[in-house]
């Protein structure tokens, strides 16, 4: 259990346990108020809303939440229906399944029902989680697919607008599992004013709005941070030319690990 229990954004790389220790479906579980919990849960992402909406419902009602709905929303009109609305005026936890980020995005975006949960989210009204679709959704730009497998280059990522929740970053996920780093440094090349974050499977990095992030989960979270960065070749290149990216500053965070996102600096843990 964390430290202390308190709203976060919870940004997991997908593939979460869901059947053993569901230790990060706990932590959610947790922060949304435990057995007074009332989650929403937001299946848009995916081509199977029924199914993996069921399939949440079923974890969060074992664990013992107070209230639960699924909120399957299949077209934008739905996101101004009354009743959604004063759902996640009123819940505790919001969860984002995963899917295509497109997909959620195309629905959500812009909307009446979106722009409660952004904003009940950044004031750490809410615990709102995303996994793998979830979580690509949460910075400004978004990557919305793209390959692996070769150096950086700017064909290797496709970009576009996200929800905007944490809008200074720009995330990846299964991170490591789909070797996704040349990705991410592609992305942050063409926006360096943006922070890179890649979350592997069954990790998370947790936001509490205190200026830190904090791993928890099987893998690893790697940040990529370019603001020293002295020069690309981004802006010049043909779009599958390789990329020259000088002075990027990489870390690589567990479980337990804390970064401040402020002074953009890892901070030492307890055990060291």
């Amino acid at each position: 259990m964390p430290r202390s229990i308190k709203t976060a954004i919870m940004v997991i790389g997908g593939a979460e346990d869901k059947v053993h220790g569901r230790e990060i479906l706990w932590d959610f579980y947790w922060r949304a108020g435990s057995t007074d919990a009332r989650i929403a849960i937001i299946p848009s992402a995916s081509r199977e809303p029924a199914i993996i909406g069921e399939r949440y419902h079923t974890i969060f009602t074992e664990m013992g939440a107070k209230e639960i709905e699924v909120l399957d929303i299949s077209d934008r009109e739905q996101c101004e229906d009354p009743l959604f609305q004063k759902y996640v005026t009123d819940c505790t936890g919001v969860f984002l399944t995963g899917g295509d980020q497109l997909r959620l995005c195309g629905l959500l975006a812009d909307t009446p029902l979106m722009e409660t949960v952004r904003r009940r989210a950044q004031r750490g009204e809410v615990t709102l989680a995303g996994t793998s679709a979830g979580a690509a959704v949460m910075g400004h730009h978004m990557i919305a697919g793209g390959s692996s497998g070769e150096c950086p280059n700017r064909s290797l990522v496709d970009m576009t607008i996200g929800l905007g929740i944490i809008p200074e970053v720009i995330v990846d996920q299964h991170f490591h599992n789909r070797n996704r780093m040349a990705r991410l440094m592609s992305a942050i090349s063409a926006y360096p004013d943006r922070l890179g974050i890649g979350i592997d499977e069954d990790t998370c990095a947790l936001f509490e709005g205190d200026g830190l992030l904090e791993v928890i989960g099987k893998g690893s979270v790697t940040i990529v941070d370019p603001a020293d960065l002295s020069y690309t070749n981004q802006p010049v290149v043909g779009a599958t030319d390789p990329l020259s990216v000088y002075n990027l500053r990489v870390h690589i965070l567990c479980h337990g690990d804390r970064y401040n996102l402020r002074t953009r600096t890892p901070l030492l843990p307890d055990r060291a």
